[in-house]
C-alpha cells in the first residue's frame, strides 16, 4: 500500500547530506558513463542520462548481445540492481561503499552476469577529479537523506511532465543528468 501523506517537497539542508550528495553524484556518473557506453547515440545526449522511478533512478534497458539490461538505484531498499533480459540479476547494498568499492561491486556484478563494460575512470566536470577505482574519500551514505532526496525526484519527475504538456513542441523526457 502507497503512502500519500509524505511529504512532496520533505527539507534536504545541504549542510546535512553534502557527503552523501557528493558519494551519490560519483556513483550516478559511474553508472552514467556505463549507459554512455552501452547505449546508442540520441541527440542532445539523452542517451546517456538517468530516469526517475518510484524507487529510484534507472538507465532503463541498455543493449547488451542479443539482450539487454537494466542499472536501479533503489534509494527504498538501498541497493543497486542490475537487471538482464534473460532473468538474471545482480544487487549489493548501498551503504558502505566508497566511489572505489562502489565501482568494483559494480564492474564485477557486471562481469558475473557476463556483461563486458569499460569506461572513462576520471569524474566529468568536478574539480580535482579522483580516478574511480582510487576514490575511497567518498564514502558517505544516510538512507534517509536518500530517502527525502528520492521524494524530492519523484515530486519534480511529476511536476515537469505536468508542466511540458503545455509544450507542443519537441519535448525531452525527464532525466537526470549526471
Amino acid at each position: 500500500m502507497s503512502n500519500h501523506s509524505q511529504d512532496p517537497w520533505p527539507e534536504l539542508p545541504t549542510a546535512a547530506w553534502r557527503d552523501t550528495c557528493a558519494t551519490l553524484q560519483l556513483w550516478t556518473q559511474i553508472v552514467g558513463k556505463i549507459r554512455l557506453t552501452k547505449s546508442p547515440w540520441l541527440n542532445h545526449s539523452w542517451h546517456v542520462t538517468l530516469y526517475v522511478t518510484p524507487r529510484g533512478l534507472t538507465t532503463s534497458p541498455m543493449p547488451d548481445g542479443a539482450g539487454s539490461f537494466q542499472i536501479d538505484f533503489d534509494f527504498i531498499d538501498h541497493r543497486l540492481r542490475i537487471s538482464t533480459s534473460d532473468g538474471t540479476q545482480r544487487h549489493f547494498a548501498l551503504a558502505d561503499h566508497s566511489v572505489a568499492s562502489f565501482y568494483a561491486a559494480t564492474l564485477a556484478a557486471l562481469a558475473e552476469l557476463g556483461i563486458a563494460v569499460a569506461i572513462d575512470e576520471m569524474p566529468n566536470e568536478l574539480p580535482d577529479p579522483v580516478r574511480f577505482s582510487l576514490d575511497t574519500a567518498h564514502a558517505a551514505y544516510d538512507p534517509d537523506a536518500v530517502g527525502r532526496f528520492l521524494q524530492i525526484l519523484v515530486t519534480t519527475d511529476r511536476v515537469f511532465k505536468q508542466f511540458r504538456t503545455g509544450f507542443l513542441g519537441k519535448a525531452s523526457p525527464v532525466h537526470f543528468f549526471w
